[in-house]
């Protein structure tokens, strides 16, 4: 069995810390990253930490995660509401997948209520920050074992 794990991230997350602290934080994305590699290594995973504002990179990386990974993590920011193909793609590798948000996505706007990609996924972490990161990689660590 592979033993990384996928973390992968979409638009606008490259900004956390600077963006919207209210809302998401003020931990940087490379803060999160330290995290869930510290955090894998505690659960015996290494962690593929990644960010791209482009809907094809992610695309690409689920599929590269298909061939060599045991799970992925993704927070996807917008294209969560929006995109069909990160659907597709995570509908095309056997591996799970969780899909995570830093904040309380029902709580929000009405349009962030929806996500495309959730009928796709193993389940969905929201609300809980940077922590929402440890309890995805955590619930990849017990289905994945």
């Amino acid at each position: 069995m592979a033993s990384t794990l996928f973390v992968l991230n979409g638009p606008n997350l490259n900004a956390l810390g600077k963006r919207e602290p209210g809302i998401y934080g003020g931990h940087t994305l490379a803060d999160i990253a330290a995290l869930c590699q510290a955090e894998g290594e505690k659960l015996g995973f290494a962690v593929d930490f990644r960010q791209s504002n482009h809907e094809g990179d992610l695309v690409d990386w689920i599929h590269e995660a298909g061939d060599t990974a045991a799970g992925v993590a993704i927070n996807a920011g917008a294209y969560t509401h929006t995109s069909i193909a990160l659907h597709d793609a995570i509908r095309a590798v056997s591996i799970p997948v969780v899909e995570l948000h830093l904040s309380n996505v029902h709580a929000r706007e009405e349009f962030r209520h929806t996500s495309m990609i959730a009928p796709a996924v193993k389940g969905v972490i929201c609300g809980f920050g940077a922590h929402s990161y440890i309890l995805a990689l955590h619930a990849l660590s017990s289905i994945t074992k």
